[in-house]
């Protein structure tokens, strides 16, 4: 125990020692394709059937409705994931909705396409991350009002929504227009865009801890259409999962320059309403699978969805794939599964060191139509055993008799697969997501300052974070340049348990504060009795020499009030000490 003091003192001198420190460097055949939870494995491909006309939206297009941007620059809005496919059932992404903005946690989903947060007014909706939307606290809030074209509410007054998902979960409301914002790393300015807001809902999205749904499909009120409609992003977006026991990662909203090496394969928008892409044949340890090479093909193709968990093969082309694993893992033991309801094939022996996994189990290969290859590393069909340490399970299953193949986050986990809608095909590139914008040496830039609008400040929009009151944490009114923080954080976790994920931390802390791991410095990492303790350091983007007040309050905030959300490797965490530091005097 001395020893555990004698290092937090160590620490706090530091602390006290650091000065500031230079940075640097919808149809009737559409499917819900979603699975939240490891006890609905089985059923995968369920059939989202659209409501009848008279309770939801018809031929109505929102975006006739909206201004057209005449700028023919195309920016993109970089934004963080939170949250893990397999820990929690989704991705989420953070929006800000209204004038002061309201947060939001939404799941990212690519097979939804609408976008709606519960709303104030809402007579049945769960218990959620962040508080409801509150229209009339927005300046720039306007209803969606009823026409011809459009499903309305008792009054005949404002246009509604409603969407029911075959596993019994619904979500219904009324359509508003608002201005979003996507977070300080954007440099797309906020937008107006027609949402929903949620008066009911029911199942899974009453249930769950997120606020609501990031509809990113082929849709008329998908956020990526009516951005796309408004010529203010091009007709593309991103998305980047977190590898194994990290989870979090990136998107963008809009086009990147795709890395030279990035494999791409044609989608055909004419085909389904949700991203395919042209699977042809699946190698295990360099030898193919001996399959029709029409298996993939059938039904509704090989559809890649962001909502859906694992990945489902048709029958015939799961046994192959499973007797193939099997035989190519000579190092490690078959042991049952951590839910006797099913019967998963799991394997111990590996190791808890994620890095390590290819030395047990083989590389699979998917193959594409137009000849390209693309590799998956274990982490991509293989997930944690949750009752025995070290050991893994196969997260591929059997579709049972639907012929579609479905291809779900655990697929590309630590893979920046682009969306590019406008030239009908999907990429993929291996990387690690944590450290995305490093490694696609994306430089800083600050956003562009929004657009003026009559009557209305926009600004506001770009204080994404709601700041607490200066004298709860100490800090004046008057200080307002402050040009680092230094923060010490205790976890539960051994630090030699900590040691293999440390790498990741940075990049996973950034995330959850909103800045770049750039911003993000460890200074020590140490072992504090059955835990460990470790300092950092937090400071301003390169191009800025300080914080803001309402900037480093809200950082201080998330940790304090452990809104922080981090994997379960790292175990549950506290904040110790922090300090604000001003800059130096010249």
């Amino acid at each position: 125990m001395a020893s555990a003091w004698t290092q937090l003192i160590s620490i706090m001198s530091l602390i006290l020692s650091l000065r500031w420190l230079p940075v640097s460097g919808d149809s009737s055949n559409a499917l819900l394709l979603q699975s939240h939870r490891e006890g609905s494995r089985p059923a995968m491909i369920l059939p989202l059937h659209r409501s009848a006309p008279d309770s939801s939206i018809s031929d109505f297009n929102p975006r006739r409705q909206l201004q057209r941007s005449q700028s023919q620059r195309h920016p993109n809005a970089r934004m963080g994931l939170h949250d893990d496919l397999l820990r929690n059932g989704y991705y989420t992404t953070r929006l800000w909705i209204g004038t002061p903005p309201q947060r939001f946690a939404l799941i990212v989903d690519t097979g939804s396409t609408v976008t709606y947060v519960p709303c104030s007014t809402c007579q049945h909706c769960g218990r959620h991350q962040d508080p409801k939307f509150r229209p009339q606290d927005s300046e720039t809030y306007q209803p969606v009002k009823c026409t011809w074209q459009c499903n309305c509410d008792n009054d005949r007054k404002q246009c509604m929504y409603e969407r029911r998902y075959a596993e019994m979960s619904t979500s219904s409301g009324v359509l508003g227009e608002d201005v979003i914002s996507f977070g300080n790393q954007s440099e797309l300015s906020p937008q107006r865009a027609v949402f929903g807001c949620e008066n009911d809902e029911t199942g899974d999205l009453y249930s769950q801890r997120a606020d609501g749904i990031m509809g990113l499909g082929r849709g008329d009120l998908s956020i990526m259409d009516q951005l796309v409609e408004k010529k203010v992003i091009s007709d593309s977006f991103s998305l980047c999962y977190g590898g194994m026991g990290v989870g979090g990662g990136a998107m963008v909203l809009g086009g990147i320059s795709p890395p030279a090496d990035m494999v791409f394969t044609h989608s055909d928008p004419a085909r389904s309403p949700y991203y395919n892409i042209n699977l042809k044949e699946i190698h295990v340890a360099g030898k193919r699978l001996h399959l029709n090479p029409k298996v993939f093909d059938g039904k509704h193709g090989t559809v890649l969805d962001s909502g859906t968990t694992y990945a489902y093969l048709p029958e015939s082309a799961f046994l192959a794939f499973k007797r193939a694993i099997m035989k190519e893992t000579h190092s490690v033991k078959q042991i049952s599964g951590p839910d006797p309801h099913y019967k998963d094939i799991c394997f111990s022996g590996a190791g808890i060191d994620v890095s390590q996994l290819s030395r047990s189990f083989p590389v699979v290969d998917m193959v594409f139509g137009n000849g390209h290859k693309f590799s998956l590393s274990p982490e991509n069909y293989l997930f944690r055993h949750s009752k025995v340490r070290g050991a893994y399970c196969l997260g591929v299953f059997s579709n049972g008799n639907d012929p579609t193949t479905l291809l779900g986050g655990i697929v590309v986990r630590n893979t920046l697969v682009m969306y590019d809608r406008e030239h009908t095909k999907i990429g993929f590139w291996k990387t690690n997501c944590s450290e995305l914008w490093e490694r696609l040496h994306v430089s800083d830039a600050p956003p562009p300052l929004p657009p003026k609008s009559e009557g209305t400040n926009l600004t506001k929009a770009f204080e994404p974070s709601v700041a607490p009151s200066p004298s709860q944490y100490n800090l004046q009114q008057g200080e307002l340049q402050i040009a680092q923080i230094i923060i010490v954080i205790s976890f539960n976790i051994s630090y030699m348990d900590m040691k293999p994920y440390i790498p990741e931390l940075a990049g996973l802390i950034a995330q959850q504060l909103d800045v770049n791991t750039s911003q993000v410095h460890l200074m020590n990492f140490s072992s504090l009795g059955n835990g460990s303790l470790s300092g950092w350091v937090i400071t301003p983007r390169p191009y800025a020499d300080v914080f803001s007040n309402a900037t480093a309050m809200s950082m201080i905030a998330r940790l304090s009030e452990h809104h922080m959300q981090l994997p379960d490797t790292f175990g549950s965490y506290k904040l110790l000490t922090w300090k604000a530091e001003p800059p130096l005097k010249r």
